[in-house]
């Protein structure tokens, strides 16, 4: 068994459109890996920090992540074995050991992608942006429109500025 502690750069974004963690930023990564009879058996976790945009008012969004994983590499003699008993399961991904090494990078972004929200918010009462004009209801806290009824709208145009008109 040996345990590592790693702080590497991603090499290719992990996320959606919405939010991810960009590539080339640090993720730290704490591994422990065991020698099994099928090959080695990998956990551990990662750190990351995702940025993107808040779903409610665009503002950037920056966000912790932390995930655990955990993923048997087996060796390439028992993986012919593994291809053929999970050829008739819902998952067929079989990570192997090639030349001894242990390719990360399926496996973080496997952990990291449905860790990430789906709708990030840059806090968790964002009021988001004004409907009618856009503003930033987070600056204006007493923001709002007189929005008149379209359907009363010919109503409207019937009464004059004079209350007496009015009455008759």
């Amino acid at each position: 068994m040996q345990e590592y502690t790693r702080r590497v750069e991603v090499p290719e974004e992990m996320g959606t459109d919405i939010v991810a963690v960009p590539a080339g930023s640090p993720v730290d990564i704490e591994l422990r890996l065991e020698s099994v009879s099928e090959g080695v058996l990998v956990s551990g976790s990662v750190q990351a920090t995702a940025t993107g945009a808040c779903v409610r008012c665009l503002d950037p969004v920056s966000l912790p992540v932390e995930v655990s994983f955990q993923e048997l590499f087996v060796y390439a003699d028992r993986a012919a074995h593994h291809h053929e008993v999970d050829a008739d399961s819902d998952e067929a991904e079989v990570y192997e050991l090639v030349d001894d090494l242990v390719d990360l990078q399926p496996v973080l972004r496997d952990a990291v992608v449905p860790a990430l929200p789906f709708q990030p918010v840059c806090r968790v009462d964002c009021p988001g942006l004004c409907s009618e004009c856009g503003v930033a209801l987070a600056l204006d806290p007493d923001h709002h429109h007189d929005v008149l009824d379209p359907r009363w709208a010919a109503l409207g145009t019937m009464l004059s500025d004079d209350p007496e008109e009015n009455r008759t």
